[in-house]
């Protein structure tokens, strides 16, 4: 079963080789990466990419590749995962994405986001879903708090980021299955 998406605009699909290249350019743009620990080298972006693959072997789903329809190009990642490092609440599926900044302000995280929501909730059978940031990413809890997610009022120091770190106080917002089917639900019509 193929878990890939389009959107009215995105491409939501598994890896290539190809994606590494420019994922590793996204990677190495300090404003890019302004809310992670640190800038990633092409090895350390490689090994990135090695673990998003690692996990959709592993669920058979993942962060999918993300291009545009019109003109092929990858911009980034978007989709769902299972975190890494233990977060409060012990939450099982996280939603996430990284776009090149030259596909920031156009609604992508916004679009792929919910597609990975749609998926979660559906066909996965989810029944919550968080994403984290650090907190002073406003840009990201934006794109959260436009797809639906609340924020949990759960602040922490992230485990994957080193301690001294400007970005390793992050927050935790989350939506649970039946926020999201009443929010999704079509409004009736009236005669």
């Amino acid at each position: 079963m193929s878990f890939e998406r389009e959107t009215g605009r995105l491409i939501l699909r598994r890896w290539r080789d190809a994606d590494r290249a420019p994922f590793a350019a996204h990677n190495a743009d300090p404003e890019v990466m302004r809310y992670f620990a640190s800038t990633l080298d092409r090895a350390a972006s490689d090994a990135t990419v090695d673990r998003i693959l690692a996990h959709w072997e592993l669920h058979g789903w993942g962060p999918w590749a993300a291009e545009l329809r019109s003109t092929g190009e990858f911009i980034g990642f978007l989709g769902l995962l299972v975190p890494r490092f233990p977060l409060p609440g012990n939450p099982g599926v996280e939603v996430g994405w990284r776009l090149g900044r030259a596909h920031w302000g156009h609604g992508y995280a916004t679009e792929g986001a919910r597609a990975a929501l749609e998926l979660g909730f559906g066909e996965l059978g989810l029944q919550e879903i968080v994403a984290v940031t650090a907190l002073g990413n406003v840009r990201s809890r934006a794109v959260m708090e436009r797809l639906g997610l609340h924020d949990a009022n759960l602040e922490f120091d992230h485990p994957g980021v080193p301690e001294g770190n400007a970005v390793r106080r992050h927050c935790l917002y989350r939506i649970e299955k039946a926020e999201w089917d009443s929010r999704s639900a079509p409004t009736p019509t009236s005669c």
